[in-house]
């Protein structure tokens, strides 16, 4: 981009929040996007349809999952893992679309990781109810880039921990074009999402979406 670093966060109106060293909230950063984000993810779910998978200790997660991009996130019986292919169809994930390859491209320029190139975008759809428990994003090859988190629809609280699971977790509520970037020295912080409380959004109805940019390999 040639535009100055924050141009995204003027544009709609929004702002940036420092989380800790590393971490920040780009608050309505995905906004003036989202006509493109909803087109694009309509695309990728009618090739990947949203699943349940099934954790390692066999059971059912709560939130649906798909992936776009080179590769994409698994979960199943024999563990967690990156696979190039989608095991429901047999063919590879539908390709990283351009608008959001830019999103998260910027958004991580923004938050201070130019020259961030993900390589698998993790779609999850929570459900009223729905959480997603303290974990470490810490599957991917690479781990000197940032994560990039975009959240779309209902609002949900994001926490964002320490480095052990059992540090104290700052809640971050987070809003329909909100996006979180990560990296660093936060790079391995634990995080999660508290149940989604019954709300309603024009463009999603009673749930969340949320877009997870990695650089997995």
């Amino acid at each position: 981009m040639t535009l100055d670093l924050f141009a995204e966060l003027e544009q709609g109106m929004g702002w940036r929040e420092e989380l800790d060293a590393g971490a920040v909230v780009l608050r309505r950063f995905a906004l003036p996007r989202q006509a493109e984000l909803f087109a694009a993810l309509e695309r990728i779910t009618s090739q990947a349809p949203l699943r349940h998978m099934v954790t390692p200790g066999g059971f059912r997660m709560s939130v649906a999952m798909s992936n776009c991009g080179a590769c994409g996130w698994l979960s199943d019986r024999s563990g967690y893992r990156y696979d190039a292919l989608d095991p429901h169809s047999g063919k590879p994930w539908p390709p990283m679309p351009q608008a959001f390859l830019q999103l998260a491209q910027d958004a991580a320029a923004a938050a201070g990781f130019a020259g961030f190139a993900p390589d698998a975008c993790l779609i999850n759809r929570y459900e009223p109810g729905t959480r997603l428990s303290l974990h470490q994003d810490k599957d991917e090859c690479d781990l000197s880039a940032p994560i990039v988190s975009v959240s779309l629809g209902v609002p949900a609280t994001f926490l964002f921990g320490g480095g052990q699971r059992a540090d104290k977790c700052r809640r971050v509520p987070l809003a329909h074009g909100d996006v979180v970037v990560w990296g660093g020295l936060a790079r391995l912080r634990y995080h999660g999402v508290l149940p989604i409380k019954a709300a309603q959004h024009p463009a999603t109805g009673s749930h969340r979406i949320n877009l997870t940019f990695r650089k997995a390999r």
